[in-house]
């Protein structure tokens, strides 16, 4: 990857507390765009070789969410970017994970700031919603993730505001409302050369 590509290329981490429909939107996002997506529940699993819809309820913290399989994880995110956008045809990517600490979203913009334009796109909605977006996906077979309410709180206990940064950098999005809506938003606030590649 050649610094000249910053201005055709772009990375798009979307990030949250679990339930914030941070999936749901970057997946969206990134199929309209036809950007690759990379979705931590689906890489860990895969690391793990495990299907993606294999139910792992680990305690908080432990299993496949021990600190050191989640920075293996995390990692591997930054590995599957780096080998996409190697290809001067690969507009941009989007990074789909909680990225909750300063310390994970610090390592996306070391790796990719002086190559490629970031931009981070902070999830969040009302503890109703998630509620009852948790109950829904504890009744799918096919759910990927393996957030339930008391991941949750522990996510809102620990998790780290991005105060970190840069001013025009981190777009804040409220999750619940149309799809539609949502996109056209990002569309607007995530304006670069990348999406009109």
């Amino acid at each position: 990857m050649s610094p000249d590509k910053a201005a055709t290329q772009l990375v798009v981490v979307f990030f949250g507390l679990i339930a914030s429909g941070k999936s749901f939107l970057a997946k969206a996002w990134a199929e309209k765009h036809r950007f690759p997506y990379y979705n931590t529940d689906v890489v860990r699993k895969q690391l793990a070789g495990l299907k993606a819809s294999e139910p792992r309820l680990e305690a908080v913290g432990q299993g496949l969410y021990a600190p050191a399989y989640t920075r293996l994880t995390y990692e591997a995110m930054l590995t599957l970017a780096a080998q996409a956008l190697a290809d001067p045809a690969v507009a941009g990517v989007v990074l789909d994970g909680s990225y909750q600490s300063r310390g994970e979203r610090d390592k996306v913009r070391k790796v990719f700031e002086q190559l490629v334009t970031i931009a981070f796109v902070w999830c969040s909605c009302g503890e109703e919603v998630v509620k009852a977006r948790l109950a829904k996906r504890a009744a799918d077979p096919d759910a990927v993730s393996d957030g339930r309410w008391e991941i949750y709180l522990h996510q809102k206990e620990t998790f780290e505001y991005p105060d970190e940064l840069p001013a025009g950098q981190c777009q804040k999005i409220d999750t619940n409302e149309p799809v539609g809506v949502l996109l056209d938003r990002l569309d607007r606030a995530l304006s670069s050369s990348a999406l009109s590649r």
